[in-house]
């Protein structure tokens, strides 16, 4: 069981090392090695830190607190798209400590970061995954996603790392 809530400053920290574990651990063979053992928590942290700093990031960030600690962080806003309608939101990133997929921490994360986005007038939410991460496609399929057609080539130190657009319709919200 987890409890959802706003993140803090005071978990910064925590999200930097579960983000970078959880690119590891689904990035390992889809992005280059060198650029996943070069991640480091401490940089993450401070760049998240200056980016909420800043007062102009629209993102909206939550984590999944259990008895243990934060376990799982979830960031979304406003899509960055152009081609998508005015009220979409987009889900930027959801991570949760590698040990614990497939344990409901992701499925709690996403439910409230599309309980959130309808709070902001989002019905629509888009998100962009990793062509090749076939656990993660099934996640957000088997919560009513659908690839819409769109794909991307995202740059990994140098290489291309292909993406595909899924969406999720009002109508097929839970």
């Amino acid at each position: 069981m987890v409890n959802i809530r706003e993140m803090t400053d005071a978990d910064i920290e925590t999200v930097a090392g579960i983000r970078v574990a959880g690119w590891r651990h689904a990035y390992a063979g889809l992005v280059p090695q060198h650029h996943l053992d070069a991640m480091d928590a401490q940089a993450n942290a401070a760049h998240h830190r200056a980016r909420l700093a800043s007062g102009t990031d629209p993102a909206v960030n939550a984590v999944a607190e259990a008895a243990d600690g934060v376990v799982g962080w979830v960031c979304y806003g406003p899509c960055r798209d152009a081609d998508q309608p005015p009220a979409t939101g987009e889900l930027y990133a959801v991570y949760v400590r590698p040990e614990l997929i497939r344990t409901g921490v992701g499925r709690a994360l996403w439910s409230a970061a599309l309980e959130g986005a309808r709070e902001r007038g989002w019905e629509r939410m888009a998100l962009w995954v990793l062509k090749g991460n076939a656990r993660a496609r099934l996640f957000y399929e088997r919560a009513g996603c659908a690839p819409d057609g769109a794909e991307r080539l995202d740059d990994v130190d140098g290489t291309a790392v292909p993406e595909v657009r899924y969406v999720l319709e009002p109508d097929r919200r839970p």
